[in-house]
């Protein structure tokens, strides 16, 4: 352990008021906090003012007019659900000022949702509340009763916290926190408490905004009518993000009221300025996309509202996007995070406006690579044998059906092996004959259940091959047998295999229940005009015409319908502009709110000795890419450990063009042990450099500013001097494969 561990402890304990003495200390593992593992998670690095999270004001106990302004800060970011910086925030009121028992009370509210790590903030809420208001006893009361661990049911919990809210106000009437905690909980504990007046909830928030009429609850307002009747939110709809223009999510919510009014325009500007908020925030404090709250959630709503808008373009940019950004199995995969969203995305802008030449382009990137998850594979395969059918490739089809079969024996063979062990299982537990055979059958019948999605995708393809033969009826049944296809496909379907009436039956329904979007009115105009029935399609297209003011007409899907326009004499570009709306507030230019797009930071340089005679430099490794490992020195077990899976690896790593260097908070002689511990037996492949000031540790933010210590660290830097990829944490990040996967990925990507 090296020596800045010793006066790290005592210099803490006296700082935070978190101990009384040295003595108290059992040396932590390195990197994690000295003061439990409630603190191991959670915001490392310091706060500061960075204004625009809600003009809010909730006096506490404090000498300190900073910790105080702190303090309003994360209640601002509370209320635009902003809980990793809230707790940072409050973190940072602790450091200021050790005996604020508020600022614990802001640290466990930031982690309502997680009672267990909420419960240990608050017991040091309690055990300080001693030199706190009445008021701010009530607080702490109130939330420490509902995050106690006991047998309570979660209506009990709820009421009780609900009432713990209501004794503030009795003794303290004009509480505006007060009234505006109390609407976000009745709103958040509507599943357990039911909501029986929404108009007295929406009573309180105007007792609020009386008194400040641009209070960050009119997040809370857009929640309360949301999916009921949201046009009752509109005025906060239109103030919500001014309300509070550095927190994303408050951009974000008006977007709710605006998506479920069908403004799409609207709702796309607002998922914009929600976008362009975090990614000012990412790139200012050098996060990750994915680590940021409701993200991925946000871009998705985004490609969706501009796919009901018709810009193509920008939705299949987005989407793509989304599969560029880095990757951490904490945060974003296929199967989590913008990953996910990403791929779901892309799959339905490509199909939705016909894009069969990207689908088949995209098969071969990252984009759209082929995957090991069965859910993901089997969409891909279905997209990619429709692009190949509509481009006329049948072999390739096929191809498609082939693999498709493929994966479905796979998965029977696998169910057949479930099944016959829980027979064993059965057999082994000495149950009668009946019993072992219902066993065996139900756990079959479970085991087969990720088949059924595989038989309807390559029951589709049969049907589109058959078609491609001209086979209609056999064609037909093929259909019918891959079950309930979402409408419009079907309406394709049914064109082609020449029922027209159900196909006309089928857009009518699929335009209902999406009768303001542009990409269904395109189908059914396009599919009626080819059916001959022009009176009908001259409808749909007039309808088509005001709904359209933003669509891409050069997209394939509105590119078709240009000879039809031109035969009612209406102008190449037949859209007709929207009106603009009087009623979404002063919006801010998007530029001034942040870029539209995240792109990587850039990586602080250094110059670090690696031996009394040798310095090591980041400009060295210019023009190739490197992997830096924050490493905390011989007396960190798990550093080492890090260190011994990194350095079999490091041919692996070269190969891929990449160097692995590593960064040490030891001094040069304490450096020299560590390296000859690895060098026993070989020379250790990884250069080792000296950080014992921990200067760099702190450039990259691998540093705890709360507790004065060194965090582990794994970085990506590209030749371009750019950060792509990053972990920090109490822990060192271990799993070799991934970074060198990830890496390779990401390098793989043109930054842009």
């Amino acid at each position: 352990m090296s020596k800045h561990f010793r006066w790290w402890t005592v210099g803490l304990t006296m700082l935070l008021g978190w101990g009384t003495s040295a003595k108290c200390f059992e040396p932590p593992t390195a990197g994690h906090s000295l003061h439990g593992e409630v603190f191991n998670e959670g915001p490392r690095q310091a706060a500061y003012l960075i204004g625009g999270t809600g003009n809010v004001t909730f006096p506490i106990t404090s000498a300190n007019p900073e910790a105080q302004a702190f303090f309003n800060q994360g209640i601002g970011q509370l209320h635009g659900f902003w809980y990793f910086e809230a707790e940072r925030s409050f973190r940072q009121v602790a450091m200021l000022d050790p005996n604020c028992a508020m600022a614990y009370w802001g640290m466990a509210y930031a982690n309502l949702e997680n009672r267990t790590r909420g419960a240990k903030f608050i017991a040091k809420a309690t055990e300080k509340k001693g030199a706190a208001s009445r008021r701010e006893q009530l607080f702490i009361d109130g939330l420490a009763e509902y995050l106690k661990d006991d047998k309570r049911k979660d209506e009990e919990r709820r009421k009780g916290y609900i009432r713990d809210l209501e004794k503030v106000l009795l003794e303290f009437p004009d509480d505006i926190e007060a009234k505006a905690f109390l609407v976000v909980f009745l709103y958040q504990s509507k599943s357990s408490v039911p909501l029986t007046s929404q108009f007295a909830v929406d009573a309180l928030i105007s007792e609020i905004f009386q008194k400040q009429p641009m209070h960050p609850a009119h997040h809370y307002r857009i929640h309360l009518w949301d999916h009921h009747k949201s046009e009752k939110a509109l005025e906060s709809a239109a103030r919500c993000g001014q309300a509070a223009p550095r927190i994303a999510h408050m951009w974000h919510m008006p977007g709710h009221t605006y998506s479920e009014l069908n403004r799409w325009a609207d709702g796309a500007w607002q998922q914009e300025a929600s976008s362009r908020a975090d990614h000012a925030h990412m790139m200012r404090d050098r996060v990750l996309p994915d680590q940021i709250h409701n993200y991925a959630h946000n871009e998705e709503w985004l490609i969706r509202n501009l796919m009901n808008l018709g810009r193509q373009k920008s939705a299949l940019d987005l989407a793509k996007n989304l599969l560029e950004l880095p990757r951490h199995p904490k945060f974003n995969s296929l199967t989590k995070g913008s990953g996910k969203q990403g791929r779901d995305r892309l799959f339905q802008v490509l199909e939705g406006f016909e894009l069969w030449d990207d689908v088949v382009a995209l098969s071969s990137t990252m984009y759209l690579e082929p995957t090991d998850v069965t859910a993901e594979q089997t969409k891909r395969l279905r997209l990619l044998g429709v692009a190949h059918y509509q481009r006329g490739e049948f072999p390739q089809v096929e191809e498609c059906v082939k693999q498709l079969e493929a994966i479905a024996a796979k998965l029977e063979e696998k169910a057949q092996a479930e099944a016959a062990e829980e027979e064993k299982k059965a057999r082994e537990a000495n149950k009668n004959d009946a019993d072992v055979a219902k066993a065996k059958e139900e756990k079959l019948k479970k085991s087969r259940e990720p088949i059924a999605p595989v038989e309807k995708a390559t029951t589709e393809l049969r049907g589109v091959l058959l078609l491609a033969r001209g086979e209609t009826d056999k064609a037909r049944e093929q259909f019918d047998k891959a079950g309930d296809l979402p409408k419009l496909r079907q309406a394709k379907y049914q064109f082609l295999y020449g029922q027209h009436d159900k196909s006309v039956e089928s857009l009518t329904a699929a335009v209902k229940a999406a009768d303001t979007h542009v990409m269904p009115l395109a189908v059914q105009v396009d599919l009626l005009r080819r059916m001959n029935k022009l009176p009908e399609a001259k409808v749909a297209f007039e309808k088509l015409r005001g709904i359209a003011a933003h669509a891409d007409l050069d997209s394939p899907l509105l590119a078709r319908l240009a000879p039809f326009a031109k035969e009612q004499s209406w102008p190449d570009d037949w859209r007709i502009a929207a009106a603009p709306r009087t009623d979404v507030g002063e919006r801010p230019a998007l530029d001034a709110i942040g870029p539209f797009r995240w792109s990587p930071s850039p990586a602080a340089d250094w110059s670090l000795p690696a031996s009394a005679e040798k310095t090591l430099s980041l400009s060295e490794y210019r023009g190739k890419s490197a992997i830096v490992i924050f490493y905390l020195g011989s007396g960190c077990l798990h550093c080492v450990e890090q260190m011994q899976k990194f350095a079999p690896r490091v041919n692996d790593f070269q190969q891929a063009g990449i160097s692995i260097v590593g960064i040490s908070t030891e001094n040069l002689e304490s450096l020299a042990t560590s390296i000859a511990n690895f060098s026993k037996t070989a020379a250790f492949p990884i250069p080792l450099v000296a950080d014992p000031e921990l200067k760099i540790f702190k450039a990259y933010r691998a540093y705890d500013d709360f507790e004065k210590l060194p965090l582990h660290g794994t970085f990506l830097i590209d030749g371009a001097g750019l950060v792509r990829w990053q972990d920090i944490s109490f822990e060192p990040f271990q799993d070799v494969d991934f970074v060198l996967n990830e890496s390779k990925r990401l390098l793989s990507i043109p930054n842009r």
